[in-house]
């Protein structure tokens, strides 16, 4: 052991003396850190050997490149990266590697490396370490999203990128988000290319820089969206990838298709109805109009149309899901702001014109009986003869107590529900620190790692 030790300790002494030779770092300062470095060498080879101790380890040799890369800034010093960082990188890669093998089970060291890697611009070891990490924990979709959004965004590999969520859904042919992010993948590369030709069409550079049309127009997006829509059913997961095709400004085409299919194949789903109704508050209508008064009646009339189309669902889907979505759009254009009194008379379950309010009640309810009889009807009757009001942050967290209390043990979902809305613009961020702490305390399982994966994903910008 004394050897391996001393033969690493001596393998570091170049750089060192690096850095006390451009001046980054005191004779002083180089012999501290070899005795620190010596001491944690060390624990390294114990027989019993500590997680802690790898990563006490990799902290301190962070720490040294933190400090070398202000001391740089300090005295405007740039050369040499060669001979002083990438040693520490390559010592840092070297230790974690160590430390994964033995525990190769703990998500959280991996993510760690991961970040390391992102951070430190060491492009080629971040798909090594995304490549084993994957091979341990195939089993992890928000692992394989994350190793394809890094080979995207950080390394700048769409093929890569594509590699990756193809070998993700060989395990997971059915997961939603891996197909969703797939889709936005290819829709991104899309885009990527169009700017490129772009600049260089204004550039007007000469030679071979044409682009193939079909991936220009998002082709490949579409075979997703197809192999996607034949495996996943339901009008929600299918507009879910709508909304996504939406945000590039080169997807009609795909749009209008995704559209098309929603309205063939999803005529008994609700979610379907509520998003075409919807639609026509967003449809084009009238020019832009000056009167305050004009406004207001454009606005009706895109309200009324999108109540003929509630109306027309409700005659062959008659179902409380339905009713829901009616009755939510109806509160909804309520208790928008708005100063115009003829808006504020609309068909809402809080109108203050009776004739109005009672009317929609009155429906719901009679639906209520036949459907559930007395208690639906009691219980429909109950609900809409109480005042209601906007839910208050102080009422959520109560109510994510009280779910917390029935199914915080096996649910990691529901965790992560409640910090994220502490992270919202009512909550308070300085809870989640706590909330994670509880969670990791209260959850069983493999509900403990997959709310850890997930809650490192969040922190990273990565969910």
């Amino acid at each position: 052991m004394a050897d391996i030790v001393q033969q690493r300790l001596e393998d570091r002494i170049p750089a060192l003396e690096q850095l006390e030779r451009v001046g980054l770092f005191t004779n002083k300062e180089v012999k501290s850190m070899l005795k620190r470095s010596t001491a944690l060498e060390y624990k390294l080879h114990r027989t019993v050997q500590s997680k802690d101790d790898f990563i006490t380890y990799i902290q301190h040799e962070i720490n040294v490149l933190e400090l070398i890369k202000k001391r740089r800034a300090r005295i405007g010093y740039h050369f040499k990266r060669e001979e002083i960082e990438n040693p520490i990188i390559h010592r840092i890669n070297h230790v974690f590697r160590r430390a994964t093998t033995k525990w190769q089970e703990d998500v959280q060291l991996w993510l760690s490396q991961v970040a390391f890697n992102k951070k430190w611009g060491t492009k080629s070891q971040l798909s090594k370490v995304l490549s084993s990490m994957l091979a341990i924990h195939p089993d992890k979709p928000a692992l394989w999203i994350m190793a394809a959004k890094c080979e995207m965004e950080d390394r700048n590999s769409s093929e890569s990128a594509r590699h990756l969520f193809l070998r993700a859904l060989r395990f997971h042919l059915e997961n939603k988000k891996v197909f969703q992010e797939y889709f936005r993948m290819e829709l991104m590369h899309a885009e990527k290319l169009r700017k490129q030709q772009q600049e260089l069409e204004q550039a007007k550079i000469d030679g071979e820089y044409n682009f193939s049309t079909e991936i220009l127009s998002g082709k490949l997006a579409e075979v997703v969206y197809r192999d996607a829509a034949q495996k996943i059913k339901g009008a929600e997961f299918i507009l879910s990838l709508l909304q996504i095709a939406a945000i590039f400004d080169f997807t009609k085409e795909l749009q209008d298709t995704i559209l098309q299919d929603l309205q063939s194949q999803y005529v008994d789903d609700c979610m379907m109805w509520d998003f075409m109704a919807k639609r026509e508050l967003d449809a084009a209508g009238a020019p832009e109009l000056q009167s305050a008064k004009g406004r207001a009646s454009d606005t009706d009339r895109r309200e009324e149309r999108c109540c003929v189309v509630y109306e027309e669902a409700l005659k062959s889907l008659n179902t409380e899901a339905m009713w829901i979505c009616y009755v939510t759009f109806c509160l909804e254009r309520y208790k928008r702001k708005t100063n115009v009194t003829q808006l504020k008379e609309k068909k809402g379950l809080l109108s203050p014109v009776p004739a109005v309010s009672s009317a929609m009640k009155e429906k719901y309810l009679e639906w209520s009986y036949k459907t559930g009889g007395y208690k639906r009807a009691r219980k429909t009757f109950t609900r809409y003869t109480s005042n209601k009001e906007t839910p208050k942050m102080s009422n959520l967290r109560d109510y994510y107590e009280r779910a917390l209390r029935e199914f915080g043990y096996s649910d990691e979902d529901l965790w992560m529900e409640y910090i994220k809305e502490e992270l919202g613009s009512h909550g308070n961020p300085e809870n989640c620190g706590k909330l994670h702490w509880r969670a990791v305390k209260t959850l069983e399982g493999e509900s403990v790692e997959h709310f850890t994966t997930k809650y490192t994903l969040l922190q990273t910008g990565h969910m």
